[in-house]
This record gives C-alpha cells, structure tokens and sequence, in this order.
C-alpha cells in the first residue's frame, strides 16, 4: 500500500486516507467523533501510528497539524446566522424539491407545473428550463461534486438526465410503474438511483441511459434513496417502515433495519454514512423561493 494524500472530514470529524493498493485508488476512513478541543493531540496521533500502517514516523508531523486545524475548527463559536437574501416568483405552480450545485453556484427547482429549473444563484436569473415531463417533477438532484448533469424524477414514472450547461436531456429512465419521488447520483457520476411509489428502487447506467438493476424487497412506497460515499452501497427507506441495505455490484438485498425512532411516520429522508447512520430531514413546499445567506456577527450577536 502507498498512502497518496490525506483528507481532512469536519462533519463528522475524521480523517480520510487515500492510497494506492495494487494499481488501484481506495479510500480508508478514521473517525474521530472523540476528539474535542480538551483532547491531546499528540497522543491522539502516537495512538493512531500504532493502529494505522499508512500513518508511518514521516506523517505523524503532517497529520498532527491536521487534527489541529480539525480541532481548532471544532472548538471556534459559531459567528454566522442566516438573514433573509431574496426572494424568487419562480414557477407557477408549488415547487416541490430544490438543490444547490457543490460550489452553490447554481440551483435547480422542481414543481407542480411539470418542469424543473435551473438558476444562478448570484443573479437570481433563470439559466434553462428542463421541459419534458408529463405530469409533476417532484426530485431534483446535481451530480456532485461535478454539477454537470442533473436528474429529474415525475408523477409521469420517468426519470430524465439532463446537461446543466445546455439543458439538454440524455436519457429518459422508463421502468417505474408508478410516481417516482426520490433520485441520487453515486459518487463518480456513473450511476443514478430513483425511488418510486412503486415500492421498488432502479439503478440507471448514466453513459448508456440502460437500466442495471431493480431493488425489489419493500412492501409499500419507496419515498427516499441514497449511495454510500464509496458507491458501494444503496440504502432506501419506505413507508412500510424499514430501510433497507443493498449491494451496488449485484443489486443484492444485503439487510433491513426496522425504523426505531418514535416518530408518527416513516423515514422521509437518509444519508448513508459509516455505520449506517440515517438523519431525517424535512421540506417546507410553497410557490415562492427563499434564498437565506450566512452573515457575521459579533460577541454580542449584533449582525
């Protein structure tokens, strides 16, 4: 193994070791979900050189000044709050799922009124109209990091993959027999994954537009779907309450996980992260856009 560079993850805190093993890129993660602005650095490192074969005596310099910067970042207060930017009369019927590119230069709108747009953040214009569904464009999502390519996801059963740039459309996924209502690129932009009301997930080929795989195993709506950060995992959750883990190589149902926490209903939205972790999040559907920014603030909370 030949360690290439090091990666440094605020959220949760970790670092990220990228190596070379048999001709071939692979990615180790170490958590540090530990680590405060108490804890002692050094130490810290001498206990991650003996667990950790990558981490050799010439790195332990390299990653020290890491988790330092990790550390003085995690224990910095918090100087910024949202403030109301603008507003945007942007379709004509309800917007139903919005998404920003990486760098958040652009961002993209699905709504009622059957289209999905896409628009410069700074200007506050209208960039393209991605026009082509035949009912409700209810999932949106860019393919980042790369933000060139969008996919959309209807009422009408289709997903479509579009050229941010032109907005052009690639391919139309057709396969779902019912209102597909989540969609996610993998990792490298190679594959996408929609989720219907069908109870059934797809796995689309990105160069080709041909379907690879049908994730079969829920009982009621598939309403939320997500890669793993290596692409090596999909995980979908259901209104039967469940979610499910499956294999990317083979389509294969690896194990469910019975939802456990109190809530009324199911599990509206997941990021696969080690371990499995799951988070809920929740979307707030009007006609207009709001566009908050994050502004500075002094000792006494004074913008």
């Amino acid at each position: 193994m030949r360690l290439v560079r090091f990666l440094l993850r605020y959220y949760p805190p970790g670092i990220i070791l990228e190596y070379e093993q048999a001709s071939q890129l692979r990615t180790k993660t170490i958590d540090l979900l530990d680590l405060t602005e108490r804890t002692n650095v050094y130490e810290l490192v001498a206990e991650l050189q003996q667990s950790e074969p990558l981490i050799t005596v010439s790195k332990v310099d390299q990653v020290s000044k890491l988790l330092l910067k990790l550390q003085s970042k995690l224990s910095s207060p918090d100087q910024h709050k949202y403030a109301h930017y603008k507003t945007l009369r942007t379709h004509v019927l309800p917007v139903t799922n919005i998404s920003f590119n990486k760098s958040g230069s652009k961002f993209i709108s699905g709504s009622y009124d059957r289209t999905c747009k896409v628009w410069d953040t700074h200007k506050s214009t209208e960039l393209h109209v991605l026009d082509g569904h035949k009912n409700v464009v209810y999932a949106v999502a860019f393919n980042n990091p790369f933000g060139d390519k969008i996919v959309t996801g209807s009422f009408d059963r289709t997903a479509k993959l579009w050229s941010t740039e032109s907005g052009k459309c690639y391919h139309t996924f057709k396969g779902h027999t019912a209102e597909i209502v989540c969609v996610t690129f993998n990792p490298s932009s190679t594959l996408v994954a929609t989720g219907s009301m069908d109870t059934m997930g797809k796995v689309w080929d990105v160069e080709s537009g041909a379907e690879m795989a049908t994730l079969q195993g829920h009982t009621s709506e598939i309403i939320s779907i997500q890669f793993s950060n290596l692409g090596d995992k999909i995980v979908t959750g259901s209104f039967d309450n469940s979610v499910n883990i499956w294999d990317v190589e083979t389509g294969a149902h690896r194990r469910s996980v019975g939802y456990l926490l109190r809530s009324p209903g199911s599990p509206t939205s997941l990021r696969l992260r080690r371990h499995y972790r799951t988070s809920v999040r929740c979307c707030h559907v009007q006609v207009p856009l709001h566009i908050c920014r994050t502004r500075a603030r002094d000792q006494q909370g004074n913008v």
